[in-house]
């Protein structure tokens, strides 16, 4: 994209992240860096736009901030506009002591969007787009002899998601949590799709939808964590009618975000109950979905998301632009879990010979990914149901 070439030569862009793969969708442009933990899979990257840092452990993205390599760095470019994958308060924070410039939007707006409950506020009008639901604290939900889903305010990849299925259940959560606040929700049941989208200082473009891969053993022990997209199978499950409205919801709520000053990439999970082929609202993402990057190498011509979302932060025109469309093209994760805790040479073998592409991954922390894979067709043939190209990974991760 020229206009961010043209913008990168005046005003250079340094992507300081704990996990180098999601920045990773800009390669071999001038003037646009990339800071990260040392990875053998992305060894290759390692040039003078790139600097990654080796350490005992992998480092988040705060303390890689606040390393004297880092440091150095920067200071050796004379110029310090940061992007981050997500901001929070100490990471501006520390941007703010070393005066470097924070591109993404503030951490507080991003929680305000992102946090359960402080979230139901900020939709106002929007929550129409919502399941049924209601705010409580723990001691005070009933049993109503119907399974529900109850989320903490703050949940990130299916964490502080719980399906309520039994009194047992709930009275365990009650006891343990009892002046904790929850949001109630129905359970619908149904596929979960899922888009990155971009608010620009012009327009609010609309990403691809895919299919959101969900909580299937043995790739993760939670129910409701992420674990990879399918750009394919939407275009084979979803009609015409539920992407118009799918992309309705996604423009109201990115008009919500231009509204409040957001800039750059959001994402937006919708559930398509399966008895009456309804859409509900189920999630927003403040920040930079995990898709992007794939998605971006995906999209082979044209705009690409990641590009877009430099753009959008760089507040650069695309009236006309479009994002390119993909309709093909899957990825997943296997993350630590009770069982797994680390990826057998074998299996990495076979899964190259295969022809997938791999990302291994050095985290330690119970749920963090162990190994990406990823393929340029689909890998779903239904909801929660792998095809032939899925079973195969299936069966040589189990």
């Amino acid at each position: 994209m020229q206009e961010l070439t043209d913008k990168l030569q005046q005003t250079p862009v340094i992507y300081v992240t704990r996990d180098i793969e999601r920045a990773c969708a800009l390669e071999n442009t001038p003037n646009y860096y990339i800071i990260s933990n040392f990875n053998e899979s992305f060894k290759s990257v390692d040039n003078p736009n790139t600097l990654l840092i080796k350490e005992e452990r992998q480092l988040d993205t705060w303390e890689l901030l606040q390393h004297p390599k880092t440091k150095d760095f920067i200071k050796n470019l004379g110029s310090a506009n940061l992007v981050v994958f997500k901001p929070t308060k100490q990471i501006e924070r520390i941007c703010t002591e070393n005066n470097w410039n924070l591109l993404n939007p503030s951490a507080e707006l991003s929680d305000k969007i992102e946090e359960k409950i402080s979230q139901l506020d900020w939709l106002g009008d929007l929550k129409k787009y919502l399941p049924d639901y209601s705010v409580k604290l723990c001691k005070d939900v009933e049993w109503k002899e119907e399974k529900f889903i109850l989320q903490f305010n703050r949940s990130h990849t299916g964490s502080g998601t719980m399906l309520i299925e039994s009194n047992e259940q709930l009275e365990e959560i009650k006891n343990k949590f009892p002046e904790r606040e929850a949001r109630l929700a129905k359970y619908i049941e149904g596929p979960l799709f899922t888009n990155n989208n971009i608010v620009t200082k012009s327009k609010i473009l609309i990403g691809n939808i895919n299919y959101q891969i969900t909580g299937l053993r043995p790739f993760t022990d939670l129910p409701f964590a992420t674990i990879g997209n399918d750009w394919g199978w939407p275009h084979k499950y979803l009609s015409k009618e539920q992407f118009e409205q799918y992309k309705k919801i996604v423009t109201d709520i990115g008009e919500k975000l231009h509204k409040d000053g957001w800039k750059g990439l959001f994402g937006v999970d919708i559930v398509v109950e399966e008895s009456t082929d309804k859409l509900y609202l189920v999630e927003i993402n403040a920040r930079q979905p995990a898709s992007t990057t794939y998605e971006s190498q995906l999209q082979k011509d044209s705009l690409t998301t990641f590009e877009a979302h430099l753009a959008g932060l760089l507040d650069i025109d695309l009236t006309n632009h479009e994002l390119t469309e993909i309709k093909d093209g899957a990825q997943i994760i296997s993350r630590i879990t009770s069982q797994a805790t680390h990826i057998a040479s074998k299996t990495i073998e076979e899964l190259k010979k295969e022809g997938f592409i791999l990302t291994k991954y050095d985290n330690t922390k119970q749920g963090s990914d162990l190994l990406r894979i990823q393929i340029n067709q689909s890998i779903m043939e239904g909801h929660d149901k792998f095809n032939g190209t899925g079973k195969k990974i299936k069966q040589l991760i189990a």
